[in-house]
């Protein structure tokens, strides 16, 4: 393995930052890779079989181009679908985004946890299965958060995003059964950590909020010991699409070490 291969982290969008966020703090002097598809964004309205077609053609680009050490999947919906197709093909360790159910179910108090996705996420199996797992003896009350993905987005550009939004998200988990007891919320989305101050004044202060950011650094760092590592030149962002379009979040992209910017 050579010391200069990267890491590669791949999301739709801006939300596997808060992912290279907490990988910093572990491997600060891994270089790294960041790849966001806006071309596609948002994932989450895109059927199962266009998330992983796309996913994968992506990854299989990326892989040859940049022979990377490690692939990170830093989305959950591209996670919970395309995952174990992406790991049939490419040659290297692949670390996907799972919902942080088991830790939700550990730090809960009244049983009810509210899991917030993407629409595509929210209604996987493989959500059904780590429910099955690890939430027993809980509710987990799942909600869609139509446009919070946009509002995290925008929220890096500099923009404000609109409190509305946060309010329409609150009441549609506390509106379920069972609902009003929620004092846990699944960050099921990567970019979802990017709101949670605003979906906090939403939720009420008396709510906790867990993702996955710091557990998928762990495993990073986990399959990456003994491995050297070497910067030979500042970490890129790629993006799909149009790079005048991206180019308002290279301020932002800056703030988590990214200090270029180019196409995919």
């Amino acid at each position: 393995m050579e010391a200069d291969a990267p890491i590669l982290l791949f999301d739709s969008g801006v939300g596997g930052l808060t992912v290279l966020a907490e990988l910093r703090k572990l491997l600060p002097e891994a270089p790294v890779i960041y790849a966001a598809d806006l071309a596609g964004l948002p994932y989450g309205e895109k059927t199962e079989a266009e998330i992983a077609a796309r996913v994968a053609g992506l990854l299989g680009r990326m892989s040859e181009r940049f022979k990377p050490r490690l692939i990170t999947i830093a989305c959950n919906t591209a996670s919970t679908i395309a995952l174990g197709m992406v790991r049939e093909v490419l040659h290297v360790p692949i670390v996907g985004t799972v919902p942080a159910i088991k830790p939700a179910a550990a730090m809960t108090r009244t049983g009810a946890i509210g899991l917030l996705g993407t629409a595509a996420t929210v209604r996987q199996k493989y959500v059904d299965d780590l429910e099955r797992e690890f939430a027993q003896g809980n509710r987990l009350i799942r909600f869609a958060g139509p446009g919070l993905v946009e509002a995290a987005e925008a929220k890096l550009r500099g923009e404000a995003p609109d409190p509305a939004l946060f309010a329409s998200t609150a009441a549609g988990l506390r509106g379920q059964p069972g609902g009003e007891d929620i004092d846990t919320v699944v960050l099921a989305c990567t970019h979802f950590p990017l709101v949670e101050e605003e979906l906090r004044a939403a939720l009420g202060g008396g709510v906790q909020f867990v993702d996955g950011a710091q557990g998928i650094a762990r495993r990073i760092a986990y399959l990456t010991q003994g491995e050297a590592f070497l910067r030979k030149s500042p970490d890129v962002a790629l993006v799909t699409g149009s790079l005048a379009e991206a180019a308002p979040l290279a301020a932002a992209l800056k703030r988590y070490g990214l200090e270029r910017l180019e196409s995919l």
